[in-house]
């Protein structure tokens, strides 16, 4: 939402095909859905929404600014095969953020009141399958419950990286979320699911002061921002699986023109800038990795590609997996921005995911809710 108008999203275009599906199916279709948080900028009525969604169904979306209430209902009732009806958001109702098990949600007034007026619930909200709302584990109590194509695609290529994958297995992982990083190398290198894990930004940084080298300026922004608190975990990977787990060998900053300027990492202690990418040394070394990857995951950028002087290594990074046959996954809004920059083809990737937190959770090794709540439902019938 910026300036009270809601933005176009890939999450429109990923659950357009269900919605699609379902209404040339002859189904009558509610569609549930919520934007922001309560006190957030964003949180705000669905109304602009269905807009947006009828423009990637390519099928008119009706809108009621009702939830449960006898205006839903009403539309509801009146709704004929092969339309498609988007209530009020969600988290309008303070019962879809309750905390309670999915049999007390399944028991709450918003849940019971839609379950009876519908025959089938499809969940296709992966990005939020790793939360216990009403919404997500209420209904597959009471209803039988189904996969959205969006959520069983990208269930299917998290579960190629994760189960069994083809090897060499190749993580990339970089960001400006290092926490989320420490999740995913502690599941996949303790399972023993990945080859050799390749680490730039914050992680990578972090990584690099876990081996007791001196980043300079570059530590004291770590300290600033309350990244060191990680280095105890940063550690424990290390030691454990350090054989495993590449780390960047030189690093590039601006100099007072903007110039890029790359420094090996042991020159790093006299930087009295910000490091912004990691060295062409290291891009080398970590695309000669990606060439002989058959399955890559790759989340968070190598550097802050959006400056030209410290793109090289998220680009190098993005064409080796590009020109290679291996089967990949993007995650995160910022590598799709970036293959976007760069013009690479997106067919080139195998699957890219904007899924954020349930993403995390799933490559983490958790057990997402949602899904849960889906297998649940299945062994029921």
């Amino acid at each position: 939402v910026a300036d009270g108008v809601v933005q176009d999203s890939p999450r429109f275009q990923e659950s357009a095909p269900t919605l699609r599906a379902l209404a040339a199916g002859g189904a009558r279709v509610v569609i549930l859905a919520h934007q922001g948080r309560p006190g957030d900028v964003d949180f705000v009525s669905l109304a602009q929404h269905a807009a947006l969604l009828s423009k990637h169904v390519k099928k008119k979306v009706k809108f009621v600014d009702d939830l449960f209430g006898s205006r839903a209902l009403n539309e509801i009732k009146k709704l004929k095969n092969g339309k498609l009806l988007l209530l009020e958001n969600t988290r309008f109702c303070s019962e879809e953020l309750l905390d309670a098990p999915a049999e007390r949600l399944a028991q709450t007034l918003f849940v019971k009141t839609l379950a009876s007026a519908a025959n089938a619930f499809v969940n296709e909200a992966f990005s939020v399958s790793h939360r216990k709302q009403a919404s997500i584990v209420g209904f597959p109590e009471l209803l039988p419950s189904y996969a959205g194509i969006a959520l069983e695609r990208e269930v299917a290529a998290l579960e190629r990286v994760t189960a069994n994958p083809e090897r060499p297995v190749v993580l990339v992982l970089g960001g400006n979320k290092p926490d989320d990083c420490i999740k995913i190398l502690n599941n996949f290198l303790d399972k023993n699911i990945v080859d050799k894990a390749l680490l730039g930004g914050l992680i990578g940084e972090l990584a690099l002061l876990a081996q007791g080298r001196d980043l300079g300026t570059q530590r004291e922004f770590l300290e600033e921002k309350g990244f060191v608190k990680l280095l105890p975990a940063v550690k424990t990977f290390l030691e454990k699986h350090g054989a495993k787990v590449e780390l960047p060998r030189d690093l590039a900053f601006a100099d007072s023109d903007g110039i890029r300027v790359e420094v090996s990492v042991e020159q790093a202690a006299s930087l009295h800038r910000l490091v912004g990418d990691v060295g062409s040394k290291t891009a080398g070394a970590y695309s000669s990795a990606l060439k002989q990857a058959k399955t890559v995951f790759f989340k968070g950028t190598l550097g802050e590609f959006e400056q030209p002087a410290f793109e090289l290594g998220t680009r190098i990074a993005l064409k080796s997996i590009a020109d290679s046959k291996a089967f990949s996954v993007i995650g995160g809004g910022s590598l799709a921005v970036a293959i976007e920059k760069f013009g690479f083809n997106k067919k080139k990737f195998s699957h890219a995911s904007n899924a954020g937190g349930a993403l995390i959770s799933f490559l983490a090794g958790e057990k997402l809710p949602g899904l849960a709540a889906l297998e649940k439902a299945s062994a029921k019938s």
